[in-house]
């Protein structure tokens, strides 16, 4: 798979533990993406989801800090994002109304995030 889909992609990284945010974010931007991020509470999450004009999908971890990321999924999908979330959780632990999104079990991989996300893109950028 080439990772030419995610040239130029602004991507969105939901991620409270540091090493992994920045892991995550270092492939990204071997990927050509454009972090936006990363995020570390659900609150800076809501707030960059709120303001930035363009995001062409997110990589939500589900716990931040206590905090469950939902709320944040579903203004994703409220504007049409797609997004895949990232945990140590299993399925079990997401609410059915997500049951479709992609779910990235930690350890990520760079190979895994980049196969996850670049299905996601569309043909050409807007």
């Amino acid at each position: 798979m080439s990772e030419q889909g995610l040239v130029g992609r602004r991507i969105l990284v939901v991620e409270d533990e540091y090493l992994i945010a920045d892991d995550v974010c270092a492939a990204l931007v071997a990927a050509g993406a454009e972090v936006l991020g990363p995020c570390p509470t659900v609150e800076a999450a809501a707030a960059m989801v709120a303001h930035e004009a363009r995001i062409d999908a997110a990589l939500l971890d589900i716990n931040l800090r206590g905090d469950p990321v939902f709320p944040v999924a579903d203004a994703l999908a409220a504007r049409g994002v797609p997004f895949a979330f990232a945990t140590g959780y299993d399925r079990w632990a997401i609410p059915s109304r997500f049951e479709a999104v992609a779910l990235l079990e930690k350890p990520l991989k760079d190979r895994q995030i980049i196969a996850t996300l670049e299905p996601m893109m569309p043909a050409a950028l807007a």
